[in-house]
């Protein structure tokens, strides 16, 4: 039996009986204007516009469309809209259990169906990034022919996780995360609307933000809270979903934590400050809230960032390209994957030495040029690369370092008004420790040793 006869059967089924499907089947939008979030991609004549023929400029071209997005964004749902509003059929695969031969099957199958009855076919493949390069090339022939219209779902960047021939056919549409008011207008309109919970029961406030908190952005996720809590209550006999009520059917406590409010910036303080402590304990547990507040994972990658040059700097070299790489990774994975990067580099930068003489250097730096501390760069480091600049004396006189033995050429490098501040304080913790060393010998052979350090409290 084909796949897309299992797919006929279960929309036959929904029709017959909306209520034995789940809440997130149900409520999946019919229409583009249905959709919730992406107004990037839904404006008028939109490249997803006119691949479902809306717009004066016809159909879009292309035979195949990527929608590259964090999970619960919406891309089963264009997938399904589109297939719904070019009547075509709709065929899903998985690329975590299907392989060449079901795809080959459908393909084969949308052969027939257009053939002999004209009916095309679009196949959603989601997770395409899971499959390798042969079975990626196993779909060209159809997207070539046009024998599918091809509709792949990755979380995972698409230059990376795709081949480049399918690639450059398709069509690319980036997914961006649902906002608290997108998912708060998917809660009430599933609250409201007949093939929803037609208003058996409401949410108050506290629950609403709650399930907002909890869905962190994923809509599939919002739905499946909202359908579980909405039973329990109606088996309790309760009107409302209650706070307690959610709380019980998620299994999970309502974090106090406001991410528009003060707790927002109480808890990202905490989390750095308990970094710089070297509390490893304490950094998680305010990670965790982060997180489990449905805080942008965007945004505690950012901090991390900062955490490792503001409190860490060169005690150990490796911390900022371990938050670097976090916050990559981040972007790429999403949650809930990323829990586990952040929580790598917040543990690695918790327990590596801390120093912040980097901080203070540059802070003091720019404190004197605040004063007018400045002055013209000396003449031999000038630019002497155009014409004139030999007669204004630019770049002569200038030492090329590669030519000196031990490569530190001794010349005046600082304007007069700063030759003799010195900037950087190095510790003598962790890997610094050598630096410390360094910038003593190189200071000695510039003839800077003993230089005038910037007033206490200048940064």
């Amino acid at each position: 039996m084909e796949p897309d006869l299992f797919t006929a059967a279960a929309e036959d089924r929904q029709e017959k009986d909306p209520s034995s499907s789940p809440l997130a089947v149900r409520m999946r939008p019919r229409i583009l204007d249905e959709v919730v979030g992406q107004q990037h991609l839904l404006k008028p004549g939109s490249p997803l516009r006119r691949l479902v023929g809306e717009g004066s400029g016809g159909p879009a071209g292309a035979s195949s469309v990527i929608l590259w997005g964090p999970p619960g964004t919406g891309k089963t749902t264009l997938a399904y809209v589109v297939s719904k509003a070019t009547n075509k059929r709709f065929v899903e695969l998985s690329a975590i259990t299907a392989g060449v031969k079901e795809v080959r099957a459908v393909i084969e199958g949308a052969r027939r169906a257009t053939g002999g009855f004209g009916k095309e076919t679009v196949l959603f493949l989601d997770e395409i990034h899971r499959f390798s390069k042969a079975q990626q090339d196993s779909l060209l022939p159809a997207v070539e022919n046009r024998w599918v219209t091809l509709i792949a779902a990755t979380t995972e960047n698409p230059y990376f996780s795709i081949i480049s021939p399918l690639l450059s056919r398709s069509l690319l549409l980036t997914l961006e995360p649902l906002t608290d008011d997108d998912l708060r207008a998917l809660l009430r309109r599933a609250l409201a609307e007949e093939r929803g919970l037609g208003g058996a029961v409401t949410l108050p406030e506290d629950a609403e933000a709650h399930l907002l908190r909890i869905a962190g952005g994923d809509a599939r996720r919002a739905l499946t809270a909202l359908e579980a809590a909405a039973g329990a209550a109606l088996a309790k006999h309760e009107a409302d979903i209650t706070l307690e009520t959610v709380e019980e059917t998620v299994d999970r406590a309502a974090v106090k934590y406001d991410r528009d409010g003060d707790q927002h910036y109480d808890v990202a303080s905490a989390l750095i400050k308990s970094i710089r402590g070297s509390d490893v304990d304490a950094a998680l547990h305010y990670l965790a809230r982060m997180i489990e507040a449905g805080e942008d994972p965007r945004f505690i990658a950012r901090r991390l960032m900062i955490s490792a040059s503001e409190d860490i700097g060169l005690a150990d070299p490796t911390a900022l390209p371990t938050a670097v790489a976090a916050a990559q990774a981040v972007a790429m994975i999403g949650f809930p994957e990323a829990a586990l990067t952040l929580s790598h580099a917040t543990i690695a930068l918790a327990l590596a030495p801390k120093s912040n003489a980097a901080t203070l250097a540059i802070s003091a730096a720019q404190e004197d040029v605040r004063k007018g501390l400045a002055g013209p760069v000396p003449a031999h480091l000038r630019d002497g690369h155009y014409k004139g600049a030999a007669k204004l004396g630019h770049a002569q006189g200038y030492v090329y370092p590669h030519d000196v033995q031990g490569g530190i050429a001794a010349q005046q490098y600082a304007p007069d008004a700063v030759r003799d501040r010195h900037y950087y304080t190095p510790t003598r913790y962790g890997a610094e420790a050598r630096y410390a060393d360094v910038v003593e010998r190189v200071r000695e052979r510039l003839g800077r040793a003993g230089g005038e350090e910037p007033a206490e409290g200048a940064s």
